[in-house]
């Protein structure tokens, strides 16, 4: 009886225990909520189901994000202003380009604080476009760069100033691009491309394209271009020879979910090393861009999903883990040894007007981070139907 009634504890102790780390909070010293969406407000705010930050990116004072919209209506670009702590710049994209629902792209940089992304249209067999977005107080600009392919949307997208060039992926079918900015014109590369043995077997498991589609890309320091396709490999595309290459090292899987092992989340450290997020099952890992060797650093949380990752000025890695229906969870890892560090969820106070008293806003589904240029920043966008922008600092 002694030791049923221990074996009990332990459970009811260990659940306590789970329950305490479910429902840590993350609220430091400087953090603050941006208020970027209330449907009831007369000032600037985007309104209900258009406000889901799926792109993220900070550009000097600004944070710049593109959201994505329920069917039928359209997406916005905005800019908050770190410094005042408020939405300050919004253009509907209905108004430079018609018929798109979602920038889910992410954003790949441009000289002079310019960025890019690109558009999912509304309907199904739509062409998505390459926009240009760029802050010209009092106004946020965007210019409309045209189709990249022809009947499809535009997935990821990454860029290499020097080059003038902007790559990205195409949805639905996962091609691979390279848009040279000065002649316009644009090479399409088929390599990236599931085989129809591929599909097959993701059919099996009713997975669509914007589950196994490479969801963001990212360059490494001499150029080349990284990113996923299924399942659960990546291939890397030098601008040098123009040729498309899958990598012999996979990503790290888990038994059971390897259809949706693909690449989440990118970030490249100082030392060039370039760590990414498996959406599949919430791994971390690491990237030798030369060497093309991966190795798995783990899971971060008891989450599947790492949908952003953005290094700090303190040199550590921070990112977020978790979907629906559980909190997002925050987390650090430190590449000097120092492991992860699960934070918990996000709890920042909002201040504007008619709350000037503030109020605890707590991050649900997260689904972009970003680092301000100078790294004193983690930015983080939600992708509800009422979404928030949620800042803390980061001391060196």
């Amino acid at each position: 009886m002694r030791r049923s009634t221990g074996f009990f504890l332990g459970l009811i102790l260990l659940a306590a225990a789970g329950i305490r780390a479910e429902y840590t909070f993350f609220s430091p010293s400087g953090s603050f909520a941006v208020e970027v969406s209330l449907e009831n407000s007369s000032l600037l705010r985007l309104p209900i189901y258009r406000n889901a930050i799926t792109s993220l990116e900070v550009s000097g004072d600004y944070a710049l994000g593109g959201t994505s919209a329920a069917p039928g209506l359209s997406p916005f670009l905005f800019a908050v202003s770190l410094s005042r702590r408020r939405l300050e710049l919004a253009v509907d994209l209905a108004q430079i380009i018609p018929e798109q629902r979602a920038v889910i792209s992410g954003f790949g940089r441009g000289p002079g604080g310019v960025l890019y992304a690109g558009t999912m249209s509304d309907s199904p067999g739509g062409s998505g476009h390459l926009i240009q977005v760029r802050i010209k107080e009092p106004s946020l600009v965007v210019l409309d760069l045209g189709v990249p392919v022809d009947k499809e949307g535009v997935f990821a997208v990454a860029s290499d100033p020097g080059r003038r060039a902007i790559y990205g992926i195409s949805h639905p079918s996962g091609k691979f691009f390279a848009h040279d900015l000065a002649s316009r014109t644009t090479r399409v590369f088929v390599e990236t491309v599931p085989s129809r043995q591929t599909l097959g077997f993701l059919h099996g498991y009713a997975v669509k394209p914007e589950d196994y589609l490479s969801r963001r890309l990212i360059l490494d320091g001499k150029g080349r271009v990284f990113g996923s396709l299924p399942v659960s490999r990546l291939f890397r595309f030098d601008p040098g020879n123009q040729k498309v290459e899958i990598l012999p090292d996979q990503i790290p899987e888990v038994w059971g979910r390897r259809p949706l092992g693909r690449v989440d989340s990118w970030a490249r450290s100082a030392d060039g090393s370039l760590y990414g997020g498996n959406a599949g099952d919430g791994q971390l890992f690491r990237l030798d861009p030369d060497k093309a060797k991966v190795e798995n650093l783990g899971k971060p949380v008891m989450m599947p999903r790492i949908k952003g990752l953005a290094f700090g000025g303190d040199g550590k890695l921070y990112g977020v883990g978790g979907a629906s229906p559980g909190y997002a969870h925050l987390f650090s890892f430190d590449p000097k040894g120092g492991g992860f560090s699960d934070l918990g969820n996000p709890r920042f106070t909002m201040v504007a007007p008619g709350i000037e008293q503030g109020i605890s806003w707590r991050g649900f589904r997260i689904g972009t981070v970003a680092a301000s240029e100078d790294g004193r920043f983690i930015v983080l966008g939600e992708e509800e139907a009422l979404s928030q922008l949620m800042v803390f600092p980061v001391h060196p």
